[in-house]
């Protein structure tokens, strides 16, 4: 009964800290939000950097049990995966991605860095092993795929904070810009795998088209 009890809150709490952000609500207004009182809040959590932290917890508990889904062996398909998980725990747990209050808590920012880390290591894992499977071409010049598995996490991790920051340009797809940044460095071995998986239409939409009216500049 007390663990169904602080699952309703920490439920509650999320969807309520994603709607007015965590520094907004305090636990009065939280409880009265969750149909209880404020004694029996506390109860269950002290404090609002209890509460947090429990539904962090059940946050990285989550994550885990998706990422070990898809690790078997690095390769490009796990990258759509990896990119898609940031997708939905961006949206299930704004709050903690859009606040850097929150994301400087000891606890989630040792467990972002911790799988930032870990992001990084299977971007480039997933290149070293498509150069080795002869689907993308050796490095071009030093430090450039390095840079390119950084920016592929930077891309998913401050999807949602830019989306907020730029409002109007919200459909938008962050996988295929991550696309659009490996696929000058495919071979056509690769290209013709790239297709074979996401499909001919998918590979001929990755964006807007360019088309810039020097003139108008």
């Amino acid at each position: 009964m007390k663990k169904d009890t602080r699952n309703k809150i920490t439920t509650a709490a999320r969807i309520y800290f994603n709607k007015n952000g965590f520094g907004a609500v305090s636990l009065h207004e939280l409880a009265q939000n969750i149909g209880i009182s404020r004694g029996n809040l506390t109860y269950h959590f002290k404090d609002k950097t209890a509460l947090l932290e429990a539904i962090a917890e059940v946050m990285w508990t989550k994550i885990e049990a998706e990422r070990s889904k898809s690790r078997q062996f690095p390769s490009f398909e796990n990258l759509h995966n990896e990119i898609q998980l940031y997708y939905r725990f961006q949206k299930e747990y704004a709050f903690i991605f859009l606040d850097t209050h929150v994301l400087n808590h000891p606890t989630i920012k040792k467990k972002f860095r911790e799988m930032t880390a870990q992001t990084i290591m299977d971007n480039k894992a997933a290149i070293a092993f498509s150069i080795k499977m002869e689907n993308m071409q050796p490095e071009p010049a030093p430090g450039m795929y390095h840079n390119i598995a950084f920016i592929s996490w930077m891309l998913m991790f401050f999807w949602l904070p830019q989306q907020v920051i730029r409002g109007e340009k919200t459909t938008e797809d962050a996988e295929k810009m991550v696309w659009s940044i490996l696929i000058p460095h495919f071979t056509p071995k690769g290209i013709d795998s790239f297709k074979t998986f996401f499909g001919e239409a998918y590979y001929e939409n990755l964006g807007e088209p360019f088309e810039v009216d020097l003139i108008s500049f």
